[in-house]
């Protein structure tokens, strides 16, 4: 590769991490909210299929881009970002306890208690989802290139979704168990919730395998890759 090709594939790498990063730090302040998906009218241990928080909405997408990441810049840069998303919650998570601990002016928009019912339990969820997070994104690296070595390099299809729903299943159990164990939601909820989320993201993940596909093709014909073959960064 020439050095021109080398700083454009650093600055892709770049872009994806702040994709990656913006994801997930968005689905950590977002997931009190929930919603109703109904393609179809099924409950589930007392709960809608799909009664799901919005904070999974972004969420699939960090998987998505580790799955590239791992592909074409190999395993160690896709642990890399995982370690950055971590550093990224945890400083979010200092913003927000810094901005809840500060009173609030009377004429402020935003009163004290508004923002501790938006906010307030953002510590607990975002530690819960860093565990969460960091168990399953290890273990779908893990997986994905297990399979990548196994089929040496064929088979997009196979590790990007098998590794990906194990993880999604990994990821959905454990921060339910901590929200759960903390008191933010109820234990009645958790298996509805487990079966609802985890389906969720079983969809996503096939349906995001397209992308995947075209974003490996794009790589390799802007880099000239092999199959198999992964980018050198400077």
């Amino acid at each position: 590769m020439t050095l021109k090709d080398k700083l454009a594939a650093q600055k892709i790498y770049l872009f994806l991490g702040a994709l990656f990063i913006t994801a997930l730090v968005v689905s950590n302040l977002i997931f009190q909210k929930f919603f109703y998906w109904h393609p179809f009218d099924i409950e589930i241990f007392n709960t809608k299929l799909f009664e799901i928080s919005v904070g999974i909405l972004p969420y699939p997408i960090t998987f998505l881009i580790t799955d590239l990441i791992s592909e074409i810049y190999g395993k160690k840069r896709a642990n890399q970002i995982v370690v950055a998303g971590i550093f990224a919650s945890v400083f979010s998570l200092l913003i927000i306890y810094t901005a809840n601990t500060v009173s609030a002016t009377s004429w402020s928009p935003v009163d004290d208690s508004l923002f501790t019912t938006v906010f307030g339990n953002t510590i607990i969820a975002v530690f819960a989802s860093m565990m969460a997070y960091l168990l399953a994104q290890l273990v779908d690296i893990q997986i994905y290139h297990f399979w990548k070595s196994l089929t040496k390099g064929k088979h997009l299809w196979l590790r990007n979704n098998f590794s990906t729903f194990l993880s999604q299943f990994v990821d959905t159990f454990s921060v339910l168990f901590l929200l759960c164990s903390f008191g933010e939601i109820p234990w009645d909820k958790f298996t509805g919730l487990l079966i609802s989320g985890f389906i969720f993201k079983v969809l996503i993940a096939i349906l995001d395998t397209p992308f995947l596909y075209l974003g490996v093709y794009l790589f390799r014909q802007r880099f000239n890759l092999k199959v198999n073959e992964e980018l050198q960064l400077l």
